[in-house]
């Protein structure tokens, strides 16, 4: 059997700590961050996953993975007696989407009122609008979708949102009309309408 990436859950914001810890051990790991605008910690970036960290390993070889107080780690994560691994390939889809993320200008690819994306998640693969922007990366896009023959109301997840079309005109703000104090720039106000 090959190797396979397994899910850690660690101490409460200690990600870092346990990351750094578990390399200089030799572990194998995937610490998946994003350019943050708030520096946490002294970092420029944000864990993808708080709280988690994965971790490669060869399930048959003898004994598994065992980790001291200063890894920070508190297990495997576990569903129900079961330790689900992840497969290979979402590994690299994560580290696509990081890598799309963080040559952005941004944390995060801000989808606006109105925009058509397309939603990914499970085996959900539709269209949909967008009714509300996310307000960060934590927060959800609220769109509108087509869902068993209707429309349905939803909060998404930003990561499981692609954009369709990339070509999305900018928000402009309306020209000025006045200098200030009531005083028009020329082509606006009543004498402008009165010469139409």
């Amino acid at each position: 059997m090959s190797r396979r990436w397994y899910v850690l859950s660690t101490h409460s914001r200690a990600e870092y700590l346990a990351a750094k810890e578990l390399e200089r051990d030799d572990f194998e790991i995937f610490f998946p961050r994003v350019k943050a605008t708030n520096q946490r910690f002294g970092h420029d970036d944000a864990p993808l996953f708080p709280g988690y960290i994965f971790l490669r390993f060869d399930p048959t070889s003898p004994g598994w993975p065992t980790f001291r107080a200063y890894h920070r780690i508190l297990g495997f994560v576990r569903v129900g007696e079961e330790i689900p691994w992840v497969p290979d390939h979402f590994i690299e889809d994560v580290k696509n989407s990081l890598n799309a993320i963080n040559s952005g200008k941004g944390p995060w690819r801000r989808y606006l009122k109105g925009e058509t994306v397309q939603v990914v998640a499970g085996n959900l693969d539709t269209l949909a609008q967008v009714l509300e922007e996310a307000k960060s990366p934590e927060s959800r896009v609220k769109v509108l979708l087509q869902f068993m023959g209707g429309l349905v109301q939803a909060q998404v997840p930003w990561m499981d949102l692609r954009p369709v079309n990339s070509d999305i005109p900018e928000k402009r703000p309306a020209p000025r009309r006045t200098r200030g104090r009531g005083r028009w720039i020329q082509g606006f106000g009543p004498r402008a309408l009165a010469s139409t």
